[in-house]
């Protein structure tokens, strides 16, 4: 029986018979020390992506394998992104697991805000959500913040066991596991990272020094992020790769903030405010009037207001209402993009957004 062979940046099990299928790397390749699948090493090389066909039952399947196991479990979410990163069924496949919680993308919050407090934060909100977290950590896998403590987390947690990442797609899950195999041994991107959604297909187990192992599971895909619905240009431009500038925009009632074409906030009532706007530094964000927006978004969308350009336009569901009565300060999130914090209670706002894409309302982040 040949050996199973895996590609080092997704997963997959190698096969050298069919170009269009999963894990497909030509013959020659397979001399190498480390094999590669044509999918990664185009995705590596010229950042291209390649649709595959796994499905959500695909994934589920790899994650209800760790339910049966003793091991600790290492949650990625994106901390700019937390509720459109979020696993709803994580405490059931977590069993009876230690759980560190872990945010990633801290680099891009505002230095303001206190870490202490916003791991609290974190804890708080996991607790609302079913998932009682042993510890909470604060990472940058893009930046290197952090990594001193997840790795003595992990190894004060992990009690001699096996270690498993998970997390949604797009949270940075192999950016942080490259990060800990660099620090570990010295290697560069052993796994393929890119900011498209679900670069990894199947497990990837890493050897720790005691014969245990650190595995890598696929990018859980979560339908309503604001990824899954644009371009690739478009997630380029939504995506901070750098600390979010805060922008201040004083409101009287019945007026709209278009966030570019993807989504938008009315201020219905509430006196005048003082709203602040937590999306990457790249995204326009525009005022009008809410009597004028309706016909300023069929008119403008894709020019005046973008992202996305009109090309991208023409994949894009329609934009739907969700109403909110805001009765303290709160977070009215756009999944996937970011955040308006309204300062206090008293105030009727609706946030629009595509078809499909969630929109929430949450305590306050900052």
């Amino acid at each position: 029986m040949t050996e199973e062979i895996r590609c080092i940046g997704c997963g997959a099990i190698i096969q050298t018979e069919d170009p269009e299928k999963i894990g497909y790397a030509p013959k020659s390749s397979l001399n190498n020390e480390q094999v590669i699948c044509k999918r990664c090493f185009r995705l590596k090389h010229y950042n291209e992506i390649q649709d595959v066909a796994l499905t959500d039952d695909d994934f589920l399947r790899i994650l209800n394998q760790i339910s049966s196991k003793q091991a600790l479990i290492v949650y990625v979410v994106d901390i700019f992104d937390f509720d459109g990163s979020w696993l709803p069924g994580l405490p059931r496949f977590a069993g009876s697991n230690p759980v560190l919680l872990v945010g990633n993308k801290e680099d891009v919050l505002p230095k303001s805000l206190k870490r202490d407090k916003l791991t609290r934060w974190m804890r708080t909100r996991a607790k609302e959500q079913g998932l009682a977290a042993t510890d909470v950590v604060l990472v940058s896998a893009e930046k290197g913040h952090g990594f001193d403590t997840l790795l003595e987390k992990i190894e004060e947690l992990r009690n001699g066991q096996d270690v498993y990442v998970v997390g949604c797609t797009n949270v940075g899950k192999s950016t942080l596991i490259n990060r800990i195999i660099k620090q570990a041994s010295g290697e560069n991107n052993v796994i393929t990272t890119s900011q498209f959604p679900g670069t990894t297909l199947d497990k990837i187990e890493i050897p720790l020094a005691d014969g245990n192992v650190l595995v890598d599971t696929p990018g859980i895909i979560n339908h309503h992020q604001m990824a899954h619905f644009i371009d690739t240009t478009t997630l380029k431009a939504i995506t901070p790769k750098k600390e979010v500038k805060p922008a201040v925009f004083q409101l009287n009632e019945e007026q709209t903030l278009f966030l570019g074409a993807l989504a938008r906030l009315d201020y219905v009532s509430g006196g005048r405010k003082s709203l602040v706007v937590y999306v990457s530094n790249n995204l326009p964000i525009h005022r009008t009037k809410l009597e004028k927006a309706d016909d300023l978004y069929e008119k403008q969308a894709g020019f005046v207001l973008q992202p996305p350009t009109e090309d991208g336009m023409k994949t894009l569901p329609k934009l739907v209402p969700y109403s909110f009565t805001v009765k303290e300060k709160a977070d009215i999130v756009f999944s996937g993009l970011g955040w308006i914090t309204i300062p206090e209670g008293g105030a009727k706002v609706t946030a629009w957004v595509p078809e499909g894409v969630s929109a929430t309302i949450r305590t306050s982040l900052v």
